[in-house]
């Protein structure tokens, strides 16, 4: 896969799951900081695991 397109769908699943989040808290009625935590905590939280596992590198040929 290429390098660009692996990043944009990595990127695509984590707000996939963001907004899935999001639409979880709406279900529960959480309060109004849960609904900025969480997201940005899957965002980043995710990114970085995503990056430590090489999804992010570059392959050479």
């Amino acid at each position: 896969m290429s390098f660009k397109i692996r990043v944009l769908v990595s990127m695509l699943m984590l707000l996939a799951l963001a907004i899935g989040a999001i639409a979880l808290l709406a279900a529960v009625k959480a309060a109004a900081i849960w609904f900025t935590i969480v997201p940005l905590g899957i965002l980043f939280f995710g990114a970085s695991i995503i990056q430590t596992s090489g999804w992010f590198n570059k392959k050479g040929r």
